[in-house]
């Protein structure tokens, strides 16, 4: 049984998490032990239905021989926790050593990578893109009698850029040879949310219902997010994204973002009657997978990056002080199991100085608060670094009130 055709088929969501694949061309490398740890906690984010909503990418088989036996580790050590996919392109030899690297392993699948558009099948394979697209059935059927066991997928590189009656026609050729997924990608990700949407729903209108449309759409113009609801909304139930958005050029759309919003607005994005989850994912865990991420990928995480940035549940200035839910969307403590902190900066208000001197041990008058605050806006000033210091701070606060203790 195709447990992603399942879900998706039932109107789950499912993640194709793609930064041990795609993110090896953001120029990281995972480690096999990392990838699978990456895929087993991306499983866990949704309990014992990993399997039914995640497809972890675990590599490009035929990049080396280290490569292969990556992808074969994955597949065999994290067949419980997520559907395991090795990545090819759409030739025979790709495909069967991308089907060898995860045989014999539970839910196992092979995504196969065939040029959809004029421009890129000249590039990809010298043919037409309807030559091109045949091959892809062709290949469908190859695979289907090496290991009926394994789901084989199709992507349509350059989507966006191909003729949408064609890809209709195609999508229903290969799932009728036995295809589990059409990707659709946006390869140079240059397409616009209506655009994306219209594709979708254009190569939707000329199908059947058998026929399970996916995502791949890349954020060279910051519209991977963007793109990916209107495509959800389209009907699409397979989505690709990367943790931390880690992908060629410009990358996916994040696997944290996506997952928190689906799981936050999923009925205004999917309809009111949306049922997207067998088991809602953990959002909990999103803040602790970023981080792993990016410790292995030297990927940073900005004050900037949402859902998982070090900004999130930070205060340093005085009303958010007083009244933090009326300048945050959502509450971090509650969803993503954020502590809230207050940090020191160059705009610290007379409330946060005393909040941050009381967690210090220190109870300060008005006097010595007003002496603190200049302290910290000059200190932040004079180093150039907005953020100030804790443990410089605590020093300083040591010697104000020995010095008033001294005094009274």
């Amino acid at each position: 049984m195709d447990v992603i055709r399942q879900s998706a088929q039932a109107g789950r969501v499912v993640v194709w998490e793609e930064s041990a694949r795609d993110g090896a061309q953001a120029k990281t490398l995972m480690t096999p032990e990392f990838r699978v740890q990456l895929a087993r906690e991306t499983g866990r984010v949704f309990g014992a239905d990993g399997p039914r909503h995640v497809v972890f990418a675990a590599g490009f088989p035929a990049v080396c021989d280290e490569e292969f036996e990556a992808v074969r580790r994955v597949a065999a050590e994290a067949e419980e926790q997520v559907s395991v996919a090795a990545v090819c392109r759409g030739a025979s030899k790709d495909v069967e050593q991308a089907m060898a690297s995860v045989r014999g392993t539970r839910d196992a699948r092979v995504m196969v990578v065939v040029p959809a558009s004029e421009a890129m099948a000249q590039v990809m394979v010298h043919k037409t893109a309807e030559q091109a697209l045949q091959g892809g059935v062709d290949l469908v059927k190859l695979a289907r009698d090496l290991d009926d066991t394994v789901a084989v997928d199709i992507c349509f590189a350059d989507a966006s850029r191909a003729d949408a009656a064609l890809m209709s026609h195609y999508a229903q050729a290969v799932t009728d040879a036995g295809a589990g997924l059409v990707i659709l990608a946006d390869t140079v990700g240059a397409q616009l949310p209506d655009a994306c949407r219209d594709m979708f729903a254009a190569v939707r209108a000329g199908t059947g219902e058998d026929v399970v449309l996916a995502t791949h759409l890349h954020n060279d113009l910051g519209l991977g997010l963007a793109n990916t609801l209107q495509a959800l909304a389209a009907g699409a139930r397979v989505v690709s994204s990367s943790w931390l958005g880690i992908a060629e050029r410009a990358g996916l759309v994040a696997t944290e973002q996506l997952l928190f919003l689906l799981a936050r607005h999923a009925q205004e994005f999917l309809g009111a009657d949306a049922a997207p989850w067998w088991t809602a994912p953990d959002l909990t865990q999103l803040p602790r997978i970023a981080h792993m991420v990016a410790q292995e990928t030297g990927v940073p995480l900005s004050v900037t990056t949402p859902i998982v940035g070090s900004g999130v549940g930070t205060i340093s200035t005085g009303t958010p002080f007083v009244h933090p839910q009326l300048f945050q969307p959502y509450d971090p403590t509650e969803l993503l199991g954020v502590e809230p902190k207050v940090l020191l900066t160059q705009l610290a208000s007379a409330r946060v100085i005393t909040a941050v001197a009381t967690r210090l041990g220190h109870r300060l008058d008005k006097e010595q608060t007003r002496a603190a605050m200049h302290w910290v806006k000059t200190r932040a000033f004079r180093t150039g670094r907005a953020v100030v210091d804790e443990a410089a701070f605590a020093d300083y606060l040591d010697g104000l009130t020995h010095t008033s203790r001294i005094s009274a």
